[in-house]
């Protein structure tokens, strides 16, 4: 049994009778935050923060005290269902989990037998921490086709810092950065990945300077020394304007740059490029203001980047990330206290390991939908969803017969939607796991009912990169839910992979704990688990990269055929690269702000989280609003040149009038016909995924800055 430390918890479960209380660890977003569940009677009656967790210090956002809503949600699905009547027809009945598994098997194992393995498609899309078991059943089946949200999101830092410096560089906020530069992010609202706003903010109590770099007036910005409020989609051009004022007014860390790094003369010659005239033209900021923050981020030790998925959703997506690690790195804040480090995580078989990635024969790895054309995309067994979307539509390069949705609602979060709905609709076969029936889930012939984070044993954040272990211990049981990892398994096991997985996935648990000589159940006793900490390593094994250097000339990209350096390219819709479309709509679109109740698609039918955001809005300047003859509160139409959607606006002086900013992933699950209402305000309806519009390295999809008009529901200015 886990001790606690504060004795208010024991005065809750006297004085509300509480039967009991399980210290778990949430995953109701990007996870990580420490959680007290109190349980009367069965069931969850109260969630709180735990103040005991190392990572989240006893805070808990909107979404973690909402779990409850979560789990006894009278829509939840809590049993498998199969298809009666066409796709989208809403028409379902009630099956068990053997004959769902025995179908989606029978059907994997066909399709494998006349198409290829490849044929197969698996994806998930936020993620319970479920990728390591998606990609080893899809390994070991022999597809190469595992389709997340990786070509855009967190997938390039990760493969960006391998490249640059060998893993992924977290803000070492436990030692008190002094500058911190938050770059198209949000970190108090999203809590994104290894981080909790918390420790962010503790850092500004401190005494920390903040430099945010975002096109929007956000909370963090009002409160930053500097606000950078650039145009959207020029972040590689500010960033190289900053490098620039470092590297010439020599504020560059000298030592750590003659001796540790690769590539520094064409780095020089590259950011020489960006006169900060030309970097003030393409990005609106003043160059008087780039020169302070550069001067302010390097001068000031230590500093640290605080970045985000919003420079990941451009044509500049590898470039962006790749030039915030140059920065990193030139000020000499690379895996020192204070600064960016580069965490060892405890001694267990990790992500990489488990995902079984090495029994993926090679002649298979080849056959990696858009594997040839997004190079550092399929370096890291990550693929384009359009390369997806054209192999069931038109067949090439080879047909893709079924599709495998676990936690992923792709009708609203990828770009086109349309075209993503036509390909859903076509495939031959698909099967989804999820909470409810989501407007994907509905165009589905199997839909399972899956466990959420408060219904499963599980081994929190041993993907990350904070070097951090947290036991997830269950607390209730939901029906028949199961949660993803036992429901692979169990498949797996039907797909004749039975040598290479356990009798229950407590199996799964003990391997990956397994090096440190412990079980899950003697894991699930303890509080955490923390790797080595130990910093300026690279001074004595040099940097896992090919030089052993921290490259900024990437020898890979070379090799690749990708420019090494960082360069900056215009968004494909811009009033520069498209001056034409800009007559005709004349406001750069940017999307994906995140709410503190939603999680991308998630939430929107809990209670308490919805009574937060009742509504999409769009946020309009005021000046914009009176030009369009455009009233606070009613409904507007965004349209751009692929189609229209409705959200309420509202208006907001902390933009450039020249810009718009719609919020993402709306759909209606009130709305009770099958497709709940997926294309009334879905900003994907807007975006594009043509090829050419993409990052050349990673094939992320431009969904952050486009061209649109804007007008009062009513009038037709098509």
């Amino acid at each position: 049994m886990v001790e606690f430390k504060y004795s208010n918890v024991e005065r809750e479960m006297e004085v509300y009778g509480y039967d009991s209380v399980v210290r778990s660890h949430c995953r109701n977003c990007h996870g990580g935050c420490g959680v007290l569940a109190y349980v009367k009677d069965g069931k969850i009656a109260k969630i709180a923060g735990d103040p005991d967790c190392p990572v989240s210090h006893g805070t808990l956002c909107s979404k973690g005290l909402a779990s409850t809503q979560l789990v006894y949600h009278p829509d939840r699905l809590t049993y498998p269902l199969k298809r009666k009547g066409p796709k989208g027809s809403g028409k379902w009945e009630r099956i068990s989990w053997d004959e769902a598994l025995e179908t989606i098997a029978d059907r994997i194992l066909a399709y494998k037998k006349e198409f290829g393995a490849e044929s197969v498609v698996f994806g998930y899309g936020t993620g319970r921490e479920n990728e390591a078991v998606i990609y080893r059943i899809a390994n070991l089946l022999g597809s190469p086709n595992v389709l997340t949200a990786g070509h855009f999101c967190y997938g390039p830092r990760i493969a960006t810092s391998i490249l640059t410096c060998g893993t992924n560089p977290i803000v070492d906020y436990e030692n008190h950065p002094q500058c911190l530069m938050m770059w198209g992010n949000n970190v108090v609202i999203s809590n994104p990945d290894c981080y909790k706003g918390e420790t962010f903010s503790v850092a500004l109590d401190a005494g920390a300077k903040l430099i945010v770099v975002d096109p929007r007036l956000t909370r963090a910005a009002a409160r930053a020394d500097l606000w950078l409020q650039l145009r959207p989609g020029t972040d590689t051009a500010l960033a190289l304007g900053l490098a620039r004022v470092i590297v010439n007014e020599g504020l560059y860390d000298r030592e750590f740059v003659e001796n540790y790094t690769h590539g520094w003369e064409e780095f020089v010659r590259r950011v020489n490029e960006y006169p900060l005239e030309k970097v003030e033209r393409i990005t609106w900021v003043p160059r008087e203001k780039i020169e302070q923050a550069a001067r302010l981020f390097a001068e000031t030790k230590p500093a640290a980047i605080q970045w985000g998925v919003a420079i990941e959703q451009q044509n500049t997506c590898a470039d962006n990330d790749r030039i915030l690690l140059c920065l990193m790195g030139i000020t000499g804040n690379i895996d020192r206290p204070g600064g960016q480090v580069l965490f060892k995580t405890p001694p267990i078989h990790n992500v990489g390991k488990f995902g079984a990635h090495g029994m993926l024969s090679p002649e298979q790895a080849v056959k990696r939908l858009g594997g040839d054309r997004f190079r550092l995309a399929g370096r890291f067994a990550i693929i384009q969803p359009k390369a997806v979307w054209d192999a069931i539509l038109a067949e090439k390069p080879y047909p893709v017969k079924m599709l495998f949705f676990i936690s992923s609602n792709p009708l609203m979060t990828r770009a086109n939607a349309r075209e993503v709905y036509r390909a859903l609709e076509k495939v031959d076969f698909m099967a989804v796991s999820d909470f409810f029936l989501t407007p994907t889930a509905e165009l589905a012939d199997i839909v399972l009912p899956a466990s959420t984070w408060l219904e499963m044993d599980y081994i929190g954040d041993f993907w990350k990169r904070h070097g951090r272990l947290l036991p997830r211990r269950k607390v209730v049981q939901i029906g028949e839910c199961r949660s993803d990892h036992e429901m692979l398994n169990d498949l797996a096991h039907r797909l004749g992979q039975g040598p290479f997985w356990w009798e229950t996935f407590e199996g799964g648990l003990d391997y990956i704990l397994r090096p440190m000589g412990l079980t899950w159940q003697e894991f699930k006793k303890m509080d955490c688990i923390r790797g080595e900490v130990k910093y300026e390593k690279y001074k004595e094994a040099g940097f896992s990269t090919p030089t052993r250097k921290f490259e900024l000339s990437s020898t890979t990209l070379e090799k690749m055929g990708y420019d090494p350096l960082p360069q900056f390219r215009e968004p494909p819709e811009s009033p520069v690269s498209t001056p034409q479309l800009y007559e005709e709509y004349p406001y750069i679109l940017i999307t994906g702000a995140r709410q503190p109740g939603f999680f991308h698609t998630e939430n929107r039918q809990v209670p308490w989280l919805r009574e937060l955001h009742p509504d999409p809005l769009v946020e309009i300047h005021p000046d914009t609003a009176a030009k369009e003859g455009i009233q606070e509160g009613e409904w507007v139409v965004i349209e751009s040149l692929r189609g229209k959607v409705r959200q309420r606006a509202k208006l907001f002086a902390g933009m450039d009038s020249r810009v718009v900013a719609a919020q993402h992933a709306w759909w209606f699950p009130e709305k009770k016909d099958p497709g709940h209402g997926w294309e009334e305000s879905n900003i994907n309806i807007l975006t594009d995924n043509a090829y050419e519009t993409m990052d050349p390295a990673m094939g992320a999809s431009s969904i952050r800055t486009l061209l649109c008009k804007i007008y009062p529901e009513g009038e037709d200015k098509s």
